[in-house]
């Protein structure tokens, strides 16, 4: 029970920080059979019987063929707790996985997503949820500073294209292990996606990254989603984000406003 208040805290506490869920509105979620997504999915279905903002919820799980297992154990779960679910099997994704076995992720995920749009349309869902979790987040920081040169993240919310749909990652400030240990606690079964299993990949050497560092430092993954939330661009490379009114301190390298007599 305090691990269930504790989710929903940090959960709620996204949703209200960006706004994330509104009146009326349907949220479908990506399932994907790991235990991030079916924690946001049960979140997500507390939430909506105890919040004042009345939304509804619904899951679907997008089939690419790189599951490790069949996935239909995780759909009769949540059907067994009356959990509306859809399986869609993308047969684009399908072949892809003939055509090219080699195809990068980018490729998939640009299959992944036209499918995702297509479901959520069928569903009558404006909205889309996705499992990314405070790891998610902090790889996605590192990989971007370190290897395309960018300060940026995966965005807590955005929208599609054509802003058809508010698309919403509600786990922003939960950690795998919190995943993890509550997936257990719903006895749900895990069917792993083989792409998460590779080794050799910038996630892996990441992750594996994380791991040697937190065991001196165990809340490095707080400290990094704070400091995505408390930026100082004025301290940053980028011109854009400069004022011709600050100017820096000799004495403490901090920068502060010129003032002008009148």
């Amino acid at each position: 029970m305090e691990l269930e208040k504790a989710l929903l805290r940090k959960v709620g506490e996204a949703i209200a920080r960006f706004q994330m869920i509104r009146e009326g509105d349907r949220v479908a979620v990506g399932v994907s059979g790991g235990k991030d997504s079916v924690t946001l999915l049960q979140a997500l279905l507390l939430l909506a019987r105890k919040s004042p903002v009345k939304f509804t919820v619904c899951a679907f799980t997008v089939e690419q063929g790189k599951f490790l297992s069949p996935i239909q154990p995780v759909g009769e779960w949540l059907r067994s707790r009356g959990i509306d679910w859809t399986y869609f099997q993308d047969n684009p994704s399908l072949r892809l996985l003939e055509d090219e076995p080699e195809h990068g992720c980018d490729m998939c995920s640009r299959f992944r997503r036209r499918a995702v749009y297509e479901i959520a349309r069928g569903l009558g869902a404006n909205v889309i949820a996705f499992g990314h979790t405070a790891d998610d987040f902090c790889e996605a920081f590192l990989r971007n500073a370190l290897f395309t040169g960018r300060l940026s993240a995966l965005p807590a919310v955005t929208h599609s294209r054509k802003k058809e749909f508010r698309l919403i990652r509600p786990l922003v400030y939960v950690n795998e292990e919190m995943t993890r240990r509550f997936a257990e606690s719903l006895g749900v079964p895990v069917i792993p996606c083989g792409c998460s299993q590779k080794t050799g990949t910038v996630r892996r050497s990441l992750r594996d990254f994380f791991t040697d560092l937190e065991k001196d430092y165990p809340h490095l993954k707080e400290t990094i989603l704070s400091a995505m939330g408390n930026i100082q661009p004025n301290r940053l490379l980028d011109p854009r984000f400069h004022s011709e009114e600050d100017e820096e301190d000799p004495q403490s390298g901090t920068m502060f406003p010129i003032v002008t007599e009148s």
